[in-house]
């Protein structure tokens, strides 16, 4: 009993105690209550409605930041080399003799270029689409996460070629998610080590002038052409790559020889360490 009494005194002297500081803290609580009362409601109410829009958009705003795509695509026509230039920015090797494979070839991983590198750098998810003609719609299975395309070339039997490389290229170029999500698109000029290998500007020059014309003949049957869902380029105006909605770039490399640092800065744009 005698313990008892003692915890009912302590917890009235307690009660003693606190008095103060609840009447302190009722006072401070009455002044922001009064100023509330007399805002008018609708201004009350536009300022709750701000400051909830303002955190919905700085959450979303993080988390944009935080799920940026970190997936860039390497696609072009069968035996342009995409498999080598994957395997040369994995790990360095050319990896000769690789069957063509008919399926994409992917990975998460550190360019190799970058492996001496300290600090934090962030994983690349590298696609190698295949190149195909009954394959290549596979390309659409990633184009929603990419954030680049390099559209690899053999620039030693591009003429031969070239039709073919500027009906893919072109049908990449009028994608609704390409256009839409403004997706980069470097151009590489593969086996440019090569001394009968064509040049860069050759090779730029050469495909502006075949979308040109391809651009017209897709136009006159533009009704019947579900394929695109966009046209390139200014009308009456002669095609440049600098017209459309997406960045494109070219530039020579060689998987072979392992110079490849062209499509790694590409990657590195476009890709954020």
């Amino acid at each position: 009993m005698e313990g008892m009494e003692r915890w009912k005194d302590l917890l009235e002297q307690l009660k003693i105690q606190l008095e103060p500081w609840k009447n302190q803290l009722e006072q401070w609580l009455h002044q922001p209550i009064e100023y509330l009362n007399q805002i008018p409601p609708i201004q009350l109410y536009a300022a709750i409605a701000v400051l909830l829009i303002s955190t919905l958009l700085l959450l979303s705003f993080r988390l944009f930041k935080r799920t940026k795509s970190n997936t860039i695509l390497i696609t072009g026509l069968s035996g342009s080399g995409k498999t080598v230039l994957f395997y040369q920015l994995r790990d360095g090797s050319s990896h000769q003799g690789t069957v063509t494979s008919m399926e994409p070839n992917e990975g998460t991983f550190m360019l190799n270029s970058e492996s001496n590198k300290k600090g934090k750098i962030k994983l690349v998810h590298l696609v190698d689409v295949p190149g195909h003609s009954r394959l290549q719609p596979k390309l659409d299975e990633f184009l929603p996460q990419a954030a680049g395309i390099v559209f690899v070339v053999d620039s030693l039997e591009f003429l031969p070629n070239s039709r073919l490389v500027v009906e893919y290229l072109y049908d990449i170029l009028t994608k609704a998610s390409v256009v839409k999500k403004k997706i980069p698109l470097l151009i590489c000029c593969n086996k440019s080590d090569k001394v009968t290998a064509h040049t860069k500007e050759f090779i730029r020059k050469q495909i502006e002038k075949e979308i040109d014309k391809l651009r017209a003949s897709r136009s006159a049957i533009s009704a019947a052409d579900i394929s695109n869902d966009f046209t390139l380029g200014v009308p009456g105006e002669a095609f440049a790559f600098s017209q459309c909605r997406n960045k494109v770039t070219i530039a020579e490399a060689s998987g072979l020889t392992g110079e490849v640092e062209r499509v790694g800065q590409f990657i590195r744009e476009h890709v954020k360490p």
